[in-house]
């Protein structure tokens, strides 16, 4: 069921927050040029929750507008779109993501997280305790297949299942037009260059650096997205040798399953490392507050399957590689479990909006989209 933004309060404090910055900067327009926000605040006269929605998931929180903004604080405007942006962000999710609760739950702590880490790592511990496999046995001796795809197949499926549903939502909300293929692309591109993570003029954003430019952020979610993908690829090469060439694992190091396996782990540990970094070094009230210790929570997690992945390649055959073994599995399981309450949805979000905004500002190309 899709939500009508009618239904949405006006009223709340987030929106009327937002509203009354941006007709600021709408009548400002100084960083017109600076990212995709302000180019289409500008195309709207009236900014409702809709409107407001699709900017505040459009915007990157680069911060570029806020260091070059003359109406920041301590100015009597006391602007700072960033923040208030992040606040309508967050709630949009909150909003379209079901169950409510658990978003809020993980986003805003974790605990939430840590303890499903653990219960999953604890169960996979006892799935493979039960087949008394020592620690030279193969990987299936230890944790059958069967046994694997009856685990992960419900916990991949089900959350991806509800952030679909989420996106569904949420599409009606701002756009409601039909697909244009024109815009998909236009979106994957920006999303694999990770253009709006450079200000728009492809020195980089203002997030850890102030007033100074950097692509440090750009670079390391960069290396976390191609490490994903390498990693989905060892796993998808893992399953073609298994079922079509019959050719179980383990596997040397030499086998595609290892070297996009062992690349993207290393990957996602240097560019989750690298995002801890620099939020640690960013200002907190240039984002949502709420949200900080479930968006760290959120990075340790990806940098821990990450590290305990390449860990495990190390470690085969070892007497701890069985409590390793599923420490991994629990962190993989954690990532797809909560993958509609943590910040890794933001992703989904970002490029539905990134296909929506290249829509808006292209509405010829719409006529040659599909459902």
């Amino acid at each position: 069921m899709s939500l009508d933004p009618s239904l949405v309060s006006t009223s709340s404090p987030s929106i009327i927050e937002a509203r009354r910055q941006l007709e600021i900067c709408n009548a400002c327009r100084y960083c017109e040029g600076y990212c995709s926000v302000f180019p289409a605040m500008m195309r709207d006269a009236v900014h409702g929750v809709a409107e407001l929605t699709h900017l505040a998931n459009l915007c990157h929180n680069c911060r570029g507008c806020h260091y070059s903004c003359q109406y920041a604080a301590p100015h009597a405007f006391a602007l700072n779109l960033p923040a208030a942006l992040a606040e309508v962000r967050q709630a949009s999710w909150e909003r379209h993501l079901r169950p409510a609760i658990l978003v809020k739950i993980f986003q805003e702590g974790w605990t939430a997280t840590v303890v499903t880490m653990l219960a999953a790592t604890a169960a996979l511990y006892a799935a493979a305790s039960l087949r008394g496999a020592d620690a030279s046995a193969p990987f299936y001796d230890k944790l059958p297949h069967t046994w694997m795809v009856a685990f992960f197949l419900p916990a991949v499926v089900l959350p991806i299942v509800a952030v679909a549903a989420g996106l569904r939502s949420y599409w009606r909300e701002t756009c409601g037009d039909r697909m244009a293929l024109s815009a998909v692309m236009a979106a994957t591109r920006s999303v694999a260059r990770m253009t709006n993570l450079a200000c728009g003029h492809g020195e980089g954003c203002n997030y850890e650096k102030g007033d100074r430019y950097s692509n440090a952020r750009r670079f390391a979610h960069q290396a976390v997205l191609v490490g994903f993908l390498l990693c989905f690829l060892a796993t998808a090469s893992a399953t073609v040798m298994h079922y079509l060439f019959q050719w179980p694992a383990p596997y040397g190091f030499g086998s595609p399953p290892k070297i996009l396996g062992v690349t993207g782990g290393v990957l996602l540990v240097l560019g989750s490392a690298a995002m801890i970094l620099l939020k640690r070094r960013a200002d907190p009230d240039l984002g949502s507050r709420r949200v900080l210790r479930g968006e760290y929570a959120f990075i340790c997690l990806v940098g821990l399957t990450a590290l305990s992945g390449s860990a495990l390649t190390f470690a085969s055959g070892t007497d701890p590689s069985k409590a390793l073994l599923a420490f991994h599995l629990g962190c993989v399981a954690t990532l797809f479990l909560t993958l509609p309450f943590t910040k890794m949805v933001h992703g989904a979000f970002r490029l539905a909006t990134l296909i929506i905004e290249a829509q808006k500002a292209h509405p010829k190309d719409d006529q040659g989209g599909s459902s």
